[in-house]
């Protein structure tokens, strides 16, 4: 099963860097530096820290929302996405609603992340939108799909049965 690993420095219960590291030890498909409340000097700074962790465990690097210089790969909210940010990275999107899905790939997306599928606590209150959400995006684009929010060991098979080519977990990499 693919796993991408989601970051949260704000979730660490110790030193970013060593967590980080734990997780790529574990082999995981890729990691999205997620810390999108740093301004995009420092973020870049952390990206340099965090891509060469994991160029050093052979995992995918991938930023959130900040084009790294030298880095191929982009992860943007679906409000972010454009055709010309397709055109220079090899562009993943969150979505949440077929609507999105289907126009993200249209834009030139190569990767959905598609959430939130299970209660989590990221996302207090608002419900989850289940597995009939992510059976019907999976099924009506022909780019993979991660699944994310509230994804446990317990329930990501489930998420593969429903037809995603991964799942996306914060929590799980961040506090353990």
């Amino acid at each position: 099963m693919l796993d991408i690993v989601i970051t949260n420095r704000r979730l660490c219960k110790g030193d970013f860097l060593y967590t980080i590291e734990k997780a790529l030890i574990r082999k995981p498909y890729a990691l999205i530096l997620r810390e999108k409340d740093l301004p995009p000097d420092k973020y870049i700074a952390l990206s340099r820290e965090v891509n060469a962790l994991c160029e050093a465990h052979n995992v995918l690097f991938i930023p959130h929302s900040h084009p790294v210089p030298g880095t191929p790969r982009l992860h943007v909210p679906f409000h972010l996405a454009s055709e010309e940010t397709a055109r220079k990275y090899s562009l993943s999107v969150s979505v949440h609603s077929l609507e999105e899905a289907r126009a993200a790939q249209a834009l030139g997306a190569s990767l959905l992340i598609a959430g939130h599928v299970f209660p989590t606590r990221s996302k207090p209150g608002l419900p989850p939108r289940g597995l009939d959400f992510l059976r019907e995006i999976c099924a009506n684009v022909s780019i993979p799909v991660f699944a994310i929010g509230g994804v446990t060991g317990q329930n990501a098979q489930s998420c593969m049965d429903a037809g995603a080519a991964g799942i996306c977990r914060m929590s799980y990499w961040m506090e353990h």
